[in-house]
């Protein structure tokens, strides 16, 4: 009987303790939602992802899910035909993001938005002379499926 209220008695103080931790967790991400957030492409610390494209977190982690990132393709770069898990958001902010799909080609230019959803395949790349920088932002993690 002592064992069962000890076992009763640990599990309940460890369930307080997770919720504890749960509970300060949210907050910690609300009260960073409700901070004013400013990063500067020309200031962003970026970290080369291999075969012409480097990243530059502005939040949250493109590895684990929600986030946003200033992306750089070299001038040229071709990411073949792939799709992705979930929808991305991009907005060119020098150069040009290069995007086909069966419906037609788009030279999304500076200043330029486009939307692929989740699983569309498509093919995208960067300018020949220029590359592109550009804002991305997704709901989850990044990923890029070759396609078949």
């Amino acid at each position: 009987m002592k064992r069962s209220l000890l076992v009763v008695g640990v599990s309940a103080m460890l369930m307080i303790a997770w919720s504890i931790g749960r509970v300060q967790g949210q907050l910690e991400q609300v009260n960073a939602q409700e901070k004013v957030l400013f990063v500067s492409a020309d200031q962003a610390n970026f970290h080369d992802m291999g075969q012409g494209v480097s990243m530059a977190a502005i939040w949250g982690d493109a590895d684990k899910g929600a986030h946003a990132t200033f992306t750089k393709f070299v001038p040229g770069f071709d990411a073949g035909m792939h799709t992705h898990t979930n929808d991305i958001s991009i907005v060119v902010v020098k150069g040009a993001y290069l995007y086909k799909d069966d419906a037609g080609e788009k030279r999304v230019g500076q200043g330029s938005f486009l939307r692929v959803p989740g699983g569309k395949k498509h093919w995208s790349g960067g300018d020949a002379k220029e590359g592109a920088l550009f804002y991305e932002e997704s709901s989850g993690k990044f990923d890029s499926i070759p396609a078949k």
